[in-house]
């Protein structure tokens, strides 16, 4: 369903106490219906030791001086009497010569450290909560590993996710969870995210931190709500769904006669998002969200 939206969301209260056990939080903010909701919960100082709480930003200087160091490591086990091995970092590249009398050495110590350099880069990327991605315009880039923030940020958001559990305990319908944790995102300041590709994970905030700072950019309130709604719906399926400068997400429920859906490797999925200020409700998508669905300029990955 294409919505044209007036309403914006209003935090009026944020407060952020840090107790024996962990940090205390508590929020007032206006709903969709203009209605006052508050919402109250700790996360208790063993989640947040737990919870990943910090995004370095991507620089491909790092990356390489990180891979050259084990490059060069592995060079110097090698005996001169057999290849000369020579590691030159270089604008884009890394660029490793080999040089020795017997050929079929050479080739195999070529390829052994260029097998290092892969293992080594993937560590890197590893390490520091990177994945690779390729845009919708066939672009190479870095990008934070949305996905894996998700699942390390269940278990240690399961407090605030069992509070807003708790207080729409009394609905059936679980779109009274997600009518009053996306009022509650929506209302959460927020951080604009100019081009991900651009961006090299700068300005993303993990979960955690997106509570502790009170402020997000998209992809950081997508994550955020998925984490949350994973340990609300431990099954369900779930996508992020990346437009080229913008996130939301799509959840595997049965969709109403209005509700903006895609389909996905056979599964249907109903959109929302978190992102505000706009209280967008679930199941509804902005005019420029729209036109990016509608033409096809997105891309999705699958929340596990």
């Amino acid at each position: 369903m294409l919505f044209s939206f007036i309403a914006h969301s209003e935090q009026l209260q944020y407060k952020k106490i840090k107790t024996d056990t962990g940090v205390s939080f508590s929020y007032v903010w206006l709903d969709n219906d203009n209605a006052r909701q508050s919402i109250s919960f700790e996360l208790p100082n063993s989640a947040l030791k737990e919870a990943p709480s910090r995004q370095a930003n991507y620089k491909p200087k790092i990356a390489q001086r990180y891979i050259t160091v084990a490059l060069t490591e592995e060079a110097k086990k090698i005996d001169p009497k057999v290849a000369r091995v020579k590691i030159t970092p270089k604008r884009e590249s890394i660029d490793i010569q080999v040089t020795g009398s017997d050929e079929a050495q050479v080739e195999e110590i070529l390829s052994k450290l260029k097998a290092i350099q892969q293992q080594e880069y993937d560590q890197y990327l590893q390490d520091h909560y990177f994945t690779r991605f390729t845009t919708l315009f066939n672009q190479q880039a870095i990008k934070p590993d949305h996905v894996r923030y998700v699942a390390e940020s269940v278990k240690p958001l399961v407090a605030a996710s069992q509070a807003f559990y708790e207080k729409v305990a009394s609905e059936s319908d679980s779109r009274a969870y997600f009518s009053l944790i996306l009022s509650w995102l929506q209302s959460i300041p927020y951080d604009t995210l100019e081009d991900r590709v651009a961006s090299n994970g700068s300005g993303y905030a993990p979960p955690v931190s997106v509570i502790m700072q009170n402020l997000g950019d998209c992809d950081s309130k997508a994550v955020l709500a998925s984490s949350m709604v994973r340990a609300f719906l431990p099954s369900t399926k779930m996508i992020m769904v990346f437009l080229p400068n913008h996130a939301l997400l799509g959840i595997a429920l049965t969709p109403m006669v209005d509700d903006r859906t895609i389909e996905y490797e056979g599964d249907t999925y109903v959109l929302y998002d978190p992102t505000g200020p706009a209280l967008i409700p679930f199941g509804q998508v902005s005019e420029d969200t729209e036109r990016h669905i509608v033409t096809g300029r997105y891309q999705v990955e699958v929340v596990e």
